[in-house]
């Protein structure tokens, strides 16, 4: 009698276990399901795909005036240094012959960018004595090859970058006929503003050419390529992920132009995918 209620008693113990047990792996399988996975976020934009194209220029002010000297003459005083800003018709410099001094006035105002002489020295007068420049327009000038010519045209906005600073000038002048390393000269103008350029600096002249057109247009990171396949997440207002695949039109470092079944302003992930499920929680995070 008491082996039998002994074996009941442990009977129901195992029973009790066993429940224990169901219990816990249920709540690992619940909290399983309830992982959220934090990501970051961008939108599905509509619009052209386009890459950059660029070429080497120079600068120089839009506009300079020399001072040119008949004779040569020798400095006598000198009234200005480069980077000195002159008004129109004030005395520059004296100089002397045979004892004789002659004052030199600016004809233009500007910013005196180049002296040839020295008080003391001669003035070679088959070189300008003075460059009085107007340094608030420049213009740059470039050489580009005939694929480049292509898509640039008269009065058009491209970017010009001089020691890592950008500027919008339009180009004002397009030579049809290439000079003799076979390139076509392109001339720029933009406005300095408050910016200081030294004559010759070297410029990137840069020019947006469209790859695709009327695309909808993904980053390039929201791309995950699976066995041959593409596809993306699209954020859900549940706060979930629905992967969608997508056919790749073109591809550039930023942005991919797709085709699929997705819309303009859909919320998709960038970062964050790895490990990412169709239909999986998500938590949305601003980047750094």
């Amino acid at each position: 009698m008491r082996k039998r209620i002994g074996a009941i008693g442990l009977i129901f113990i195992l029973l009790i276990l066993a429940a224990c047990t169901q219990d816990e792996n249920g709540s690992a399988e619940e909290k399983q399901e309830e992982m959220i996975t934090s990501v970051q976020t961008d939108k599905v934009k509509e619009g052209d795909l386009t890459r950059e194209r660029t070429f080497q220029a120079r600068i120089e002010p839009a506009q300079m005036t020399p001072i040119m000297v008949e004779q040569p003459l020798k400095v006598d005083t000198l009234e200005v240094k480069t980077g000195d800003k002159v008004e129109k018709n004030d005395k520059v410099a004296e100089l002397t012959y045979s004892g004789n001094v002659q004052s030199v006035e600016a004809p233009e105002a500007g910013e005196v960018i180049q002296i040839q002489a020295a008080e003391g020295e001669n003035i070679d007068p088959e070189e300008p004595f003075m460059l009085i420049a107007d340094t608030d327009e420049w213009k740059v000038k470039g050489n580009a090859s005939e694929s480049m010519l292509q898509h640039l045209h008269m009065d058009d906005e491209v970017t010009v970058t001089i020691r890592g600073e950008e500027k919008k000038a339009t180009i004002t002048n397009m030579d049809r006929v290439p000079d003799d390393t076979g390139l076509y000269p392109v001339t720029a103008t933009f406005e300095a503003e408050d910016a200081s350029f030294a004559l010759g600096s070297v410029a990137k002249i840069s020019v947006n050419e469209t790859v695709e057109s009327d695309k909808l247009l993904v980053p390039t990171e929201a791309i995950v390529e699976t066995d041959g396949e593409s596809f993306i997440f699209v954020v859900t207002d549940e706060e979930k992920v629905e992967q969608r695949a997508v056919s790749v039109n073109a591809m550039q470092s930023e942005q991919t132009a797709v085709e699929g079944d997705i819309k303009a302003e859909e919320e998709i992930v960038i970062t964050g995918q790895s490990g990412l499920e169709d239909g999986q929680s998500v938590e949305v995070v601003k980047g750094e």
